[in-house]
């Protein structure tokens, strides 16, 4: 059987990869590291995670927490892993991001139905059975080639990452360790409580902070860029208005600060970012100020005035293609059957829907080499409801998309108990129908 081809390893890219390799098809999986980086990726290893190293809520009451599980029933490379190589992160699934990239490079190194080729495509192949996961930040001559293959027609967003810091160097005697109403492990998250003064001073620093230069290939970007709201750099938020981060990532709610017995006005969660506990991110803190005004504006947040950073925020472009009656439910392009894409640049967004893109493409693109139709995921599931979205898009203009009850199909009854019930029959009902999708892939009951 001739080899499908998987260009790019990332996490939509390797997930496509093993599923079609599960699927008895031989892949060719290219990748540009370590011979060159994006201007994001920093890390030899594949299915970097560049952001935070939170996949988010693990509780099936959440869609993507359900997502999850989906993928976790269905064999999904990048959650088995996140799974091996989790961190305490309360109701959340963190990963120890090195370790969790370090194993998927290596299942992927071991699988002997996978040839890796360390390689940059610089044209989309015109014969066989193709996945396209080069991610968000494709440029040159191989993101000139998507766009010529759809008209030109792409859009773009920016999107920005949160610090790092040194566990060591957060005083402890101000910042306490606690979760959100008593949730998982209290040493989960370390808590910087500002009162009204503090925040007060904090927010006017933030105000006027000087921001970072983009990079060459953000030129063309205005003061402020069209950012994805589930990205927004904590500058922009802002700017919005005075309790806007209030009523965001430094919501004090569920997190009395013990020394008063009372909630601050204010919190700055850190959330531990290693298994070993000696890194923290600031949640919620992705920004693009400059490396200086970060550690001076974030130096004013109490218990981090001494703060050692081991990697300030950054903020690069995401490029997605305007998927709606381009792409199929499956990521297949309807004007050329057997070419996929997966990832962000389909316009899902987040580590797990972009996975999820992958998982979906890769068992159709095997599907497509072994000469059979590929399988609907139907949207009463997430994973399905996605690449629903994907293809026919909503009102008014594309976006990019998390997963989402709100995607999915609606139930055939009235649920009572309120949203938390309505969401369980969501589960419930999904469950079942990946149950059933698992046997009709894979085989298995």
């Amino acid at each position: 059987m001739k080899p499908i081809r998987v260009i790019g390893a990332g996490l939509a890219g390797c997930e496509a990869a093993w599923q079609a390799a599960r699927l008895g098809v031989p892949v060719i999986l290219s990748e540009m590291k370590p011979k060159r980086f994006s201007p994001a990726h920093r890390y030899p290893g594949f299915a970097e995670l560049v952001c935070s190293n939170s996949l988010r809520s693990a509780q099936l009451s959440n869609a993507v927490g359900l997502l999850k599980e989906e993928m976790r029933r269905l064999g999904s490379l990048v959650i088995t892993s996140a799974d091996l190589t989790r961190v305490p992160a309360g109701a959340a699934l963190a990963v120890d991001r090195e370790k969790f990239s370090d194993l998927i490079t290596k299942m992927i190194a071991e699988e002997p139905l996978i040839t890796v080729c360390e390689e940059e495509i610089a044209k989309i192949p015109e014969d066989g059975v193709t996945v396209v996961a080069t991610g968000p930040l494709t440029d040159g001559d191989l993101a000139t080639s998507i766009s010529a293959l759809f008209g030109g027609d792409q859009l773009s967003f920016f999107d920005a990452v949160a610090p790092i810091v040194d566990a060591e160097s957060v005083d402890t005697s101000i910042a306490y360790f606690a979760s959100r109403y008593g949730k998982g492990d209290p040493t989960d998250y370390l808590n910087c409580p500002m009162d009204r003064e503090q925040y007060d001073a904090f927010y006017q620093a933030l105000l006027h902070a000087e921001t970072a230069e983009l990079h060459d290939f953000d030129k063309e970007a205005q003061s402020e860029p069209n950012v994805f709201e589930g990205c927004m750099p904590v500058e922009v938020m802002a700017k919005r208005g005075y309790d806007t981060l209030r009523y965001g990532p430094m919501k004090p709610i569920g997190l009395p600060d013990p020394k008063t017995g009372r909630e601050p006005f204010a919190v700055v969660q850190l959330r531990r970012e290693n298994v070993a506990g000696t890194m923290y991110n600031l949640v919620g803190f992705q920004t693009h100020l400059t490396y200086p005004e970060q550690k001076r504006v974030f130096g004013l947040i109490p218990g981090l005035a001494n703060a050692v950073y081991f990697r300030y925020g950054v903020m690069h472009r995401n490029t997605y293609i305007n998927s709606p009656s381009r792409l199929s439910a499956q990521y297949e392009t309807l004007f050329r059957p057997g070419l996929f894409f997966a990832g962000q640049m389909t316009g899902v967004e987040g580590y797990v829907e972009s996975a999820a893109s992958g998982f979906v493409a890769g068992v159709s693109a095997a599907l497509r080499a072994r000469g059979e139709e590929p399988v609907d995921f139907p949207s009463s599931t997430v994973i399905g409801s996605l690449g629903h979205y994907v293809s026919t898009g909503g009102l008014g203009k594309f976006q990019p998309m998390n997963a989402s009850f709100g995607l999915i199909a609606p139930l055939d009854k009235k649920v009572k108990g309120g949203k938390r019930a309505r969401n369980d029959e969501y589960a419930n009902r999904s469950l079942c129908e990946i149950d059933q999708l698992r046997s009709r892939i894979f085989g298995q009951p």
